[in-house]
């Protein structure tokens, strides 16, 4: 039976986020606010975690979910290399509903499946959020809800369609204000480029980036791996069209396979990814390979933030 938390109470808040954090040392699925939509999220160094978030959810290892940090320090930890706009984009954005997707630092022992070498990371503007990454460090999470249903915008939405036998614990944080998708924005090529649509605009990534590529429309070419770079958003396995290596669900997927964004992994060369349902700090409990999340002050970042729709 899950056990659920009014995070507007503060006792109820710290209870539910300290049964939370334990929940995910265990490697058992919790629900949490983001500032998109709600998520389900594990341990992302748990490979029989992820599957089983994977399975609760309905979906393949062809859907990765994208992981969520506590801290800036925490993602470049998970990062191999953020490419010439990673960083400035995290200082502009984060935390925010923007989800970056780069090459995983190969060293990392986890499995979130078949990502082909990438991951999509996010840093959530939720207080829950952040408060209980900074306890599990990075977590895989996806949208709080079946695949191909809406993404859920409350926490009553989510235990209607996952129930209370796979979630142990469930953090009620209200409605979301925003349960609009992150923008997913692929870093693995030269030139950044959006694989989905979002919270976040082109004209605002290109204020900061100059040139960015836009999302990829169906009946468009797929552009190949040298000439684009806009494919891969909620940080891996999971965008719309093909992404690249390991497309990403997004936790905060959102309307328009948004949170919902489900992201499929594609084609490493064409840079392409299939949005599905969907919806992070770098190490996670037990882990060595990389710093725990939002261990470090300047990662907590404003609160307030998922997604956001995964």
């Amino acid at each position: 039976m899950s056990r659920i938390y009014d995070c507007a109470d503060e006792t109820a808040r710290k209870d539910g986020i300290a049964d939370a954090a334990s929940a995910v040392r265990r490697g058992d699925l919790v629900v949490l606010p983001t500032d998109t939509v709600y998520g389900i999220g594990t341990d992302a160094f748990s490979p029989k975690a992820v599957a089983n978030l994977l399975e609760t959810k309905g979906r393949g290892r062809d859907m990765p979910p994208p992981v969520l940090v506590g801290s800036i320090r925490a993602a470049t930890a998970l990062i191999d290399d953020l490419g010439n706009h990673g960083r400035d984009l995290m200082e502009e954005f984060w935390p925010g509903p923007l989800t970056l997707v780069c090459t995983a630092t190969p060293s990392l022992s986890w499995d979130l499946g078949d990502t082909k070498g990438t991951v999509a990371v996010r840093m959530p503007m939720d207080p829950v959020a952040l408060e209980l990454l900074k306890e599990t460090g990075p977590m895989a999470v996806s949208s709080a809800n079946k695949s191909g249903q809406p993404a859920a915008a409350t926490a009553g939405e989510a235990i209607e369609q996952l129930g209370d036998e796979d979630v142990a614990v469930y953090l009620d944080g209200g409605e979301s204000e925003s349960p609009v998708a992150s923008t997913i924005v692929d870093l693995t090529y030269a030139v950044p480029r959006v694989l989905r649509s979002g919270a976040i605009s082109i004209e605002r990534l290109r204020a900061v980036c100059g040139t960015v590529i836009g999302e990829l429309r169906k009946g468009r070419t797929k552009p190949r791996k040298a000439e684009d770079e806009d494919t891969g958003a909620e940080g891996g396995p999971g965008t719309e069209d093909a992404a690249p290596a390991g497309a990403v669900e997004s936790e905060d997927a959102g309307p328009a396979a948004a949170e919902s964004g489900d992201v499929k992994t594609g084609d490493a060369e064409s840079g392409a990814v299939k949005t599905g349902d969907a919806g992070t700090d770098a190490t996670g409990p037990g882990t060595a390979e990389a710093e725990r999340a939002g261990t470090e002050p300047e990662a907590a970042g404003p609160e307030g933030t998922d997604r956001s729709k995964s």
